[in-house]
């Protein structure tokens, strides 16, 4: 933990993914830093290009998986952030794109943060029945506590 004054701001970190979770994860987050004095750091990660074999199952016909452009998703966190934020409160909130896992990202974030924030999506393979798989890796892997804003609830605003 980055703080272990309770009376301390703190930092708190959201995962943001573009869905309507992750929209209420980040609402959660500035509200929870508001109301007890801290900074949040929203955290969106671009997948890596990847090369991928010169087959006929490539996706692309010389063999590389397509990127996300940055400054795309830069546009779009700076828009959710404007839409789910309400500026009235004192808190900072930093947008950062990063490249890589989303997982192994926020969980490298963790380390200096006092609390992580994660959205949880209802789809996912058997093991991951109660949370997708990014919440349960950040869950297991974490530097941090780790709050959980589970996918009904985003749906019920």
């Amino acid at each position: 933990m980055a703080h272990p004054d309770p009376a301390a701001p703190r930092r708190l970190v959201v995962g943001f993914d573009g869905s309507a979770t992750a929209e209420h994860a980040l609402r959660w987050a500035t509200e929870e830093a508001a109301a007890r004095g801290g900074d949040v750091e929203v955290i969106t990660v671009r997948p890596r290009e990847e090369i991928l074999p010169g087959t006929s199952y490539a996706i692309q016909p010389h063999g590389s998986r397509p990127g996300t452009d940055e400054e795309a998703l830069r546009a779009d966190l700076r828009e959710a952030v404007a839409r789910t934020v309400s500026r009235s409160g004192q808190s900072t909130v930093t947008e950062t794109v990063r490249t890589g896992d989303p997982a192994t990202e926020l969980v490298n974030a963790s380390a200096d943060a006092d609390l992580l924030v994660v959205g949880r999506h209802r789809h996912g393979a058997a093991s991951e029945v109660l949370l997708g798989s990014v919440a349960a890796s950040c869950v297991r892997r974490a530097r941090c506590p780790v709050v959980v804003v589970p996918a009904q609830r985003a749906d019920s605003r």
